[in-house]
């Protein structure tokens, strides 16, 4: 008998991205916080009985092979499970646009662990997910959990704080065209910045104690917005027009109450107090932000990660 389980996969903005320094994997130890928008993807798995796993994808420019996080993580579930027969059909329906800094391969991937979790029946703890998620990506650990998170190490290790006391609105844009290499951005940061990088856990545990006691965080809320740092945004902006055209239309925006990038980018966005502003604000600019090539989105906040859906 077939079985058919749907996940939804939420997108994510970076509140806050400190480059703390250099590690000794040679990653950067971060701090930061996250949250989860209701700009998402949609994952539908049903099992097979023929020991395959495929994935097809309503966006015919995506990969879809062995490099694609889903496939990854459907790969990495079904060796710990021990059952080498298990087989799932799944179809990804995209609407986080790709290479844009809103983790939306991680959180694909997160779906996959959810969606064939429950599928095979396989029992795992939060826990046990969140560990599996940690081996295959930086982001996917908090694409699991959602909501508002601090997100330390590399990004994996995570920190509960309070929901926002309301959910704000967002205002997001990006560049069809372009795309930021995550590698590439982080690189240029040690470059033109790592002169004054942190050299010693005793200062990164400084950092990471005073982002845990910010007063905006505690919790969120529209009256006193977040003040929205973001490392790579002065390393990746200065190199790319769009991010540059995106955060000048935002700040232009009536009402916004802070604008950035996310993560890496090209993706840029504005706080608004809550949705029904960041929809108005987004009417009244749909036209302007399509005149220089950006698509728009308008979002919430959103309490959840890869969730499965009825």
């Amino acid at each position: 008998m077939t079985a058919t389980v749907r996940v939804t996969a939420p997108a994510k903005i970076n509140l806050h991205l400190e480059v703390l320094g250099q590690r000794s994997d040679g990653f950067h130890e971060l701090a930061m916080v996250m949250q989860s928008i209701d700009l998402a993807d949609q994952l539908d798995c049903s099992n097979s009985a023929d020991g395959l796993i495929q994935l097809s994808c309503d966006q015919p420019g995506l990969s879809c092979g062995s490099d694609n996080l889903v496939m990854r993580a459907a790969e990495l579930l079904r060796q710990r499970s021990g059952f080498n027969e298990l087989g799932a059909h799944l179809h990804l329906r995209k609407r986080i646009p790709i290479g844009a800094g809103l983790a939306g391969g991680s959180s694909d991937g997160a779906a996959a662990l959810v969606a064939l979790n429950t599928l095979w029946g396989l029992g795992h703890s939060q826990d046990h997910l969140r560990a599996m998620a940690a081996e295959l990506g930086s982001d996917m650990p908090f694409c699991l959990a959602g909501g508002i998170q601090l997100c330390f190490g590399r990004g994996e290790c995570l920190e509960s704080v309070p929901a926002a006391a309301q959910s704000l609105g967002v205002v997001l844009v990006k560049d069809p065209t372009v795309s930021v290499s995550t590698p590439w951005a982080y690189s240029e940061c040690r470059r033109l910045k790592g002169d004054h990088y942190l050299s010693n856990e005793e200062a990164f545990a400084q950092r990471r104690q005073d982002l845990r006691a910010a007063l905006w965080l505690n919790p969120l809320r529209a009256a006193e917005p977040p003040p929205l740092r973001n490392d790579l945004q002065d390393v990746v902006a200065p190199q790319t027009a769009s991010v540059q055209t995106a955060l000048r239309l935002l700040q232009d925006l009536p009402g916004q109450l802070r604008t950035a990038m996310s993560g890496s980018g090209p993706s840029c966005f504005a706080l608004f107090p809550n949705r029904l502003d960041a929809d108005q604000a987004l009417d009244a600019a749909r036209d302007s932000f399509a005149k220089v090539g950006l698509d728009s989105w308008s979002c919430s906040f959103v309490g959840h990660g890869a969730k499965l859906t009825p």
